[in-house]
């Protein structure tokens, strides 16, 4: 897989049953690539001019997307907002928390927020990429001092076993509380191990917790080991 960052697309055509593209790097000349099939992704428009919210008098951003606080409400009092509509990630199991949102604070008498949630995601590509928190660069730009930790899976037997070692799995922990800022983890099952190092995130526990633990052997989870082992300063 190769990525040709800031390049500018010059034209597309179809040729023998094959879609060529030339694109005009940010140094050097044009070139040419070909391939099977083009897929444009050029971002999304909210509906909310379909909605007559001006009537209502509920506002919206620049972009369409209706501005709310961190309880999804909206500027008009009684009217609330969830889902895509309101912005930030799209992605269907954020919009089902919205709603738990809602429902803990207008039926549950809660006061329940979407303030600092995490916001797990799944790439299904093969292989699969599972994220959960902050990058990396993220991680550095916000000044946090770090351990990083990262293994290719090709160390994970599971992943040995089951012919599927492209990959690796990656974890940035904030350096002076040992708590973990983000994983990220791109390889067999990514989306499902994500969501262990999640649950870790969420109970506010240490990344050590899980350093010289037992795994089952032979699972995919097992590169946990593996994965605490290589934590250094970074």
């Amino acid at each position: 897989m190769v990525f040709h960052l800031g390049a500018r697309t010059m034209g597309v055509a179809g040729r023998n049953g094959s879609v060529e593209i030339t694109v005009e790097p940010k140094d050097g000349p044009a070139f040419t690539l070909t391939g099977s099939h083009l897929l444009v992704s050029i971002g999304q428009t909210p509906n909310t001019g379909e909605l007559g919210r001006e009537a209502a008098g509920i506002e919206t951003d620049k972009a369409g997307f209706i501005r709310h606080n961190e309880r999804l409400e909206t500027n008009v009092p009684g009217v609330w907002v969830i889902g895509d509509v309101k912005g930030g990630p799209a992605f269907t199991h954020v919009s089902y928390e919205d709603h738990l949102v809602l429902y803990d604070n207008l039926v549950n008498g809660k006061d329940r927020t979407i303030a600092n949630r995490l916001v797990p995601y799944a790439l299904f590509t093969d292989p699969e990429l599972g994220r959960v928190g902050m990058t990396e660069k993220e991680a550095r730009a916000a000044g946090y001092n770090l351990k990083v930790g990262s293994i290719p899976m090709e160390w994970v037997a599971r992943a040995i076993e089951r012919s599927e070692t492209p990959g690796m799995m990656k974890v940035v922990i904030d350096a002076d509380t040992d708590r973990i800022l983000g994983a990220a983890i791109l390889g067999s099952e990514g989306g499902e191990l994500v969501q262990t190092l999640m649950a870790l995130m969420m109970a506010d526990a240490p990344w050590t917790l899980f350093e010289k633990a037992t795994f089952i052997h032979p699972t995919l989870t097992e590169g946990f080991f593996s994965l605490m082992d290589s934590v250094k300063a970074a």
